[in-house]
């Protein structure tokens, strides 16, 4: 059994044989093992806009996410797993631990037993890059599909604006609609299971540990 925290209810983790998925409802704070776990923490006040929209900046703190992350990272530790969040999180410094090289392949991340790196969900079906960092501990860590993709960008936006435009502009935000936050953060199937099979290799130690 892998625990999945911080996970969308109706989400691609929910209904999986051999996964105990954590919604918002259950608070995924709370998890007490004994299972390892694959964390998606939320990242909105971690990442590039921490403190809010540009258009109304400054109405939130840094890493102001009631203690998410710090439970998420304590579980990892405690029971073995895996942990996702984008690329340049701020939680890494914030927490101490080493920000992983871009070129790819796992490094050192704490003192703790714990291993990071970079590596791009669009190269496991994201329709952007989607540059990750995965904090791992007490598992097996495998070679993924390392460095950095193709820029993806719109062509119509590149035709008619630019490239520059279009590179701020990015990929996701061209679809339309009214779901490209959700689109935008969706973790693609290929990269679930890539998730859970590392979580699956969690050592009897470390979901043991006391």
């Amino acid at each position: 059994m892998i625990a999945a925290l911080y996970v969308e209810p109706d989400g691609i983790y929910a209904g999986l044989p051999g996964v105990d998925a954590w919604d918002e409802a259950r608070d995924a704070r709370t998890y007490a093992g004994p299972h390892p776990v694959v964390a998606h923490p939320p990242c909105q006040r971690w990442g590039r806009f921490w403190h809010g929209s540009p258009l109304k900046p400054h109405q939130f703190n840094l890493g102001d996410d009631g203690g998410c992350f710090a439970a998420a990272l304590a579980a990892v530790r405690r029971w073995g797993g895996v942990l996702e969040h984008p690329a340049d999180s701020k939680a890494w410094e914030a927490f101490g631990l080493k920000a992983p090289p871009r070129s790819g392949g796992w490094v050192a991340a704490d003192f703790e037993g714990g291993w990071t790196c970079y590596v791009e969900q669009g190269f496991y079906g994201h329709i952007a890059r989607k540059p990750t960092w995965l904090y791992a501990c007490g598992v097996d860590l495998p070679s993924l599909r390392w460095g950095r993709g193709e820029q993806r960008l719109h062509p119509g936006l590149v035709e008619r604006y630019g490239y520059e435009y279009a590179r701020r502009k990015g990929l996701v935000s061209c679809i339309g609609g009214k779901d490209k936050t959700k689109k935008r953060n969706a973790t693609p199937s290929e990269f679930r299971d890539l998730l859970l099979s590392i979580a699956r290799t969690a050592r009897k130690e470390a979901q043991n540990a006391a």
